[in-house]
C-alpha cells in the first residue's frame, strides 16, 4: 500500500499556556474577535495600566497606531469604534451595544475620550488613531500600539499588543515568551489529537468529561455547567433577534439582512416544507445566517471561536437542540467538546484569518461543531476525533477576502455552508468506526502550512479574492 503523503515540516508551533474553553465563547459584539473584541481589550488594558502604575494623571495625550490586517480592513470592521470605547474601559461582555453609536458620536464630536472612564483628554481621531496600511508589525498581522505622552510631549509608555484571533489579544512581551494564556495545573494537559485519544483510552472518559476536568483548574465544575447554559443562552438570543430583526446592513454594501423572510417563509407554510427532504438544511441555513446579521450589524455574538464564524456552532446546536430534542446536558458536552477541539487549533495553528485565512475561523468553527456533534450523539473519542478532521480537511485553504472590509461578504453565507458541512462530517464520521487515514494533528499541521504558504492577499486585507472581483466586475 501507498504510504501516506504528510506535510513538509510547518512553522513553529506557539504553545499556549492552558487556556480556558471558556475563553473561546466570549459573549461581546460583532462584527470581528480579531479586529473588534481583541483591540477593544487591548485599549482597555492600556488605559487601566496607566491607572495602575500612577500615569493616568499625568498623562495629556495618547496615539494609537493599528498594523497590517487591521489597518486594512479596521474601518470595516469597526477596530476604531472599539478603541474609542476600549480607551474609556469598555469591555466587549459588558458594552451596551444599544449606546455604542451614542458613544462613539460623542467622542468624535467633543474630540475627547474619557480614558480608563476617568480622566478626560483631547483625542483628534485623524492624528491620535492612524492606521499605517502598509506596514506590519514583525510577529502577527494584527498589531496595535498605544504611546502615552505627558503634558511636555514626554513619552510616558508605549504598548504594542497583538490581536491573535478569537478575541485573544497579548502584549509584545507575552507572544514573544509564549505566554498566551494563564499557567495552570490540568489532569489531562493535552496538546494534540493523539494526546487527546491516549487519554480518553488511559481514562476511559469522553472528550466532554476530560475538558470539563480541566475546567476545575479555574473554577469548580458546577460554575463551569452555568457559565456555558449562558453560553448557549446568549447564542440562542443571537440566533432570534436575528430572526425577527428587519433592515440593511451598515456599511455601505447595501445587503439586506435574509434571515427574517427565510424565517417567515419555513414558519408560514409548514405543510408544504415538510414535503422537502432537505428542508432542515435550509432551518441550519437560517440559523447561521441570524446570527451572522446579527455581527455585521454590531451585535450582541459569542465568538465560537470569532467573530466572523459565530453563527457555525450555534446553528448546530439549534440543530441538535431544535431538530433532535437534545436537552441542557447534551448542550454542555457539546460546548466543552466544541471548546476542547478549539483549543487544539489554538495550540498548533491560528483562529486568525490575518494569520491563516478563513480556514482559521470558519474552518475551525467547522470542525468544533462536527466533533462536538459527534459526541452528543453518542459517538466514541476517535468518531469525534475523525469528525472534527472531516470538518476541517474540507474547509482547507479557504480565504479570508472580506468585500468592501466587511464581515458580510462571503462571510455570512459561509457561516451557513459551514454549519451544514458540520452536520454531515458528524454523520460521516458516526457511520463509521472511528478509524482514518489522516489524522486530526494531520490536518491541523497542513492548515498551518497553508496558511504559512498562503498570500497575504487572500489573508483578511480585501486585497485579493472577491474582496476586489467583485468591486472590479
Amino acid at each position: 500500500m501507498k504510504a501516506i503523503a504528510t506535510p513538509d515540516a510547518p512553522p513553529p508551533v506557539r504553545r499556549s499556556s492552558p487556556v480556558s474553553v471558556l475563553d473561546l465563547f466570549t459573549i461581546g459584539v460583532g462584527p470581528s474577535s480579531s479586529h473588534t473584541v481583541g483591540p477593544m481589550r487591548a485599549a482597555r488594558r492600556f488605559a487601566l495600566a496607566l491607572a495602575d502604575t500612577g500615569r493616568l494623571t499625568r498623562t495629556a495625550r495618547i496615539e494609537v497606531h493599528l498594523f497590517g490586517s487591521l489597518a486594512l480592513t479596521g474601518r470595516g470592521h469597526g477596530t476604531d469604534r472599539a478603541v474609542l470605547l476600549g480607551l474609556e474601559g469598555e469591555t466587549p461582555e459588558s458594552v451596551d451595544v444599544d449606546t455604542i453609536e451614542a458613544r462613539v458620536e460623542r467622542i468624535r464630536a467633543r474630540r475627547r475620550v474619557r480614558l480608563a472612564g476617568v480622566r478626560e483628554l483631547d483625542f483628534n481621531e485623524p492624528d491620535d488613531l492612524q492606521f499605517h496600511q502598509s506596514e506590519v508589525l514583525p510577529a502577527h498581522s494584527n498589531g496595535l500600539r498605544f504611546v502615552a505622552f505627558d503634558p511636555g510631549g514626554a513619552e510616558l509608555g508605549r504598548v504594542v499588543f497583538y490581536s491573535v484571533g478569537g478575541g485573544f489579544v497579548v502584549t509584545e512581551e507575552e507572544l514573544g515568551g509564549g505566554r498566551t494564556g494563564c499557567d495552570r495545573a490540568l489532569e489531562f494537559p493535552f496538546h494534540s489529537g493523539d494526546e487527546l485519544l491516549r487519554m480518553a483510552d488511559e481514562s476511559g472518559l469522553t472528550v466532554s468529561e476530560m475538558t470539563l476536568r480541566n475546567e476545575t483548574a479555574w473554577r469548580p465544575a458546577a460554575e463551569t455547567r452555568t457559565r456555558l447554559a449562558r453560553v448557549w443562552a446568549a447564542m440562542n438570543d443571537c440566533v432570534e433577534r436575528g430572526c425577527r430583526t428587519e433592515g440593511v446592513l451598515p456599511g455601505g454594501l447595501e445587503v439586506t439582512r435574509r434571515a427574517p423572510r427565510m424565517f417567515r417563509e419555513l414558519t408560514e407554510q409548514p405543510e408544504v416544507n415538510l414535503r422537502d427532504p432537505l428542508v432542515i438544511m435550509d432551518w441550519v441555513s437560517l440559523w447561521a445566517m441570524a446570527v451572522n446579521e446579527e455581527n455585521a450589524a454590531g451585535g450582541r455574538v459569542v465568538t465560537a471561536p470569532t467573530n466572523g464564524a459565530a453563527g457555525v456552532i450555534p446553528a448546530v446546536l439549534s440543530y441538535l437542540v431544535r431538530v433532535r430534542g437534545a436537552g441542557e446536558e447534551q448542550v454542555i458536552r457539546f460546548l466543552l467538546t466544541a471548546g476542547a477541539i478549539g483549543l487544539l487549533y489554538k495550540f498548533s495553528a491560528s483562529l486568525s484569518g490575518a494569520e491563516v485565512g478563513c480556514q482559521g475561523e470558519v474552518g475551525v468553527a467547522c470542525s468544533m461543531a462536527a466533533g462536538a456533534l459527534a459526541e452528543a450523539l453518542g459517538g466514541t473519542v476517535r468518531q469525534v476525533e475523525n469528525a472534527a478532521e472531516i470538518g476541517m480537511e474540507h474547509n482547507l485553504g479557504l480565504t479570508c477576502d472580506p468585500v468592501g472590509g466587511l464581515v458580510q461578504v462571503p462571510c455570512i453565507e459561509r457561516n451557513a455552508m459551514a454549519a451544514v458541512k458540520a452536520i454531515n462530517a458528524a454523520r460521516l464520521a458516526l457511520a463509521g468506526d472511528g478509524s482514518h487515514r489522516v489524522s486530526l494533528d494531520k490536518v491541523i499541521a497542513t492548515m498551518r502550512q497553508t496558511g504559512a504558504d498562503m498570500s497575504a492577499k487572500y489573508k483578511e486585507t480585501a486585497r485579493g479574492g472577491l474582496a476586489v472581483n467583485v468591486i472590479e466586475c
